[in-house]
């Protein structure tokens, strides 16, 4: 054999002890920050360490991969070697047990079959019905008391009414409870000390679940008996392939989980789309001549892809303030990334909030420019998965049409009735994790439109 026909030796593989480590230290001090300032703990790692950082998490194995590719191969999982349930109930399988996130392979496809007919074109249309004449009611005093208020309970308590109405077919006395038991749920998501002690976070969150519980399993007898427009009635009513309905424990869950990533994440994305319009004037006057140019008071089904102002200003808002920072599964095997070997039982991280902020894929990125996602630019069509505030292959968000639809709905009534604005230097801070909320509430200056 000449010298020439030589193979050049290939790169060997290296260890899952060769991946750069975060410091033990640094680790413990990180985790207490995690919840204001994720951006800048996994930048700084990104920066430090490069695409692949491995860590511990007490006896976890944990490894944080960065960029779209990273993205791609998680939420695609081709290989099927990623596992989300393994991930998620280690997160908050003990408070929001075998929601549709918390389920794999042919069980979670099965269900997802089940709950999509809740998401079709005709019911979303019944629910967009629905909820312009409640929003009407629900905006009508927002620039009352002196036009001054707290942009987040409002929003909250507002998104809330409705996840009630639409979802489970309850309103009134009840709503403020149930508000309550999510609050403490979804807090408890996120608890570093997991023990059902009374006055820690964590136990809040179980006597939340609980609570949720005792009142879905009250009124389960007579969603099955009739026929209802909510979700919680076509739960009741759902069933399989094989002709089998929904166990009561199955809508249960799916009902705690859906309402929690239902009513937060549209919550969570409303504050912010308020705050960046309430920072930025101009694009807050473009979506109102936009909206305006429909002539009509209230939102159609049908309008909704002929505003690309508006689509343009919710991207840029989800790409600063994405609903799910964070995105974890659990490796069933082991597999190779960026030249190391990854075991078997490892914690993959993937954070689509750091993504969305890489100078690699977007231009100025830590600057509000809509723009960005319109014809001649769209920076988001550069990679397939740069840009994943809703996640991506089969566990993508099953509500994400009603989640867009909401926003839509009370932007378009929102514009038309009030101007809104925060005072000069102001900026948002913003807690991260695990849902993205403003620390302050968001304090507004509101101005009603007069005819």
């Amino acid at each position: 054999m000449s010298e020439a026909t030589i193979p050049e030796p290939s790169t060997p593989t290296r260890a899952w002890s060769q991946i750069p480590a975060v410091p033990w230290g640094d680790a413990i001090r990180s985790a207490r920050r995690m919840r204001e300032d994720m951006l800048g703990i996994v930048s700084e790692r990104y920066e430090r360490f490069g695409p692949v950082v491995r860590q511990s998490q007490g006896p976890m194995r944990m490894v944080n991969l960065f960029g779209p590719d990273a993205n791609r191969a998680l939420l695609l999982d081709r290989e099927g070697i990623f596992s989300a349930k393994k991930s998620w109930d280690l997160i908050m399988g003990r408070i929001f047990t075998n929601g549709l996130l918390l389920r794999d392979g042919e069980d979670h496809r099965t269900h997802r079959r089940l709950l999509r007919e809740a998401f079709r074109t005709p019911a979303l249309q019944s629910y967009l019905e629905r909820m312009n004449v409640m929003l009407e009611e629900m905006l009508a005093g927002w620039a009352d008391e002196g036009g001054d208020l707290l942009a987040f309970p409002r929003i909250k308590s507002m998104t809330l009414e409705l996840a009630c109405r639409i979802f489970l077919g309850v309103q009134g006395e009840e709503t403020s409870r149930l508000n309550q038991a999510f609050e403490a749920a979804v807090a408890a998501s996120m608890s570093l000390l997991r023990l059902p002690i009374p006055g820690l976070e964590f136990n809040r969150g179980l006597k939340g679940r609980r609570y949720m519980i005792e009142q879905f399993e009250r009124w389960i007898p007579d969603r099955r008996a009739n026929e209802g427009e909510d979700f919680f009635s076509r739960f009741c009513h759902a069933v399989g392939d094989d002709g089998r309905p929904l166990e009561d424990e199955e809508i249960i869950d799916h009902l705690i989980f859906l309402m929690m990533a239902a009513h937060d994440t549209t919550t969570s994305s409303l504050t912010s789309l308020l705050y960046e319009l309430a920072a930025n004037p101009e694009w807050q006057e473009r979506v109102r001549d936009e909206v305006r140019a429909f002539g009509k008071p209230v939102l159609g089904y049908d309008d909704q892809l002929a505003m690309p102002d508006t689509i343009a200003v919710i991207q840029e808002t989800l790409r600063r303030y994405p609903p799910l920072s964070t995105i974890p599964r659990v490796t069933t095997a082991p597999f190779e990334w960026a030249g190391y070997e990854i075991p078997k039982g490892v914690m993959v991280v993937i954070y689509p909030i750091h993504t969305h902020h890489m100078r690699e894929w977007w231009t100025d990125p830590f600057r509000f420019d809509p723009e960005r996602f319109q014809p001649g630019r769209e920076e988001q069509a550069q990679h397939s998965h740069s840009y994943v505030p809703f996640g991506g292959g089969n566990h993508m968000c099953l509500g994400l049409r009603f989640a867009e639809m909401q926003i839509k709905a009370v932007l378009f009534q929102l514009v038309q009735r009030y101007r809104w604005s925060v005072p000069a230097g102001y900026e948002m801070p913003v807690q991260q994790a695990p849902i993205s909320r403003p620390i302050d509430g968001l304090p507004l200056r509101v101005e009603r439109i007069r005819a």
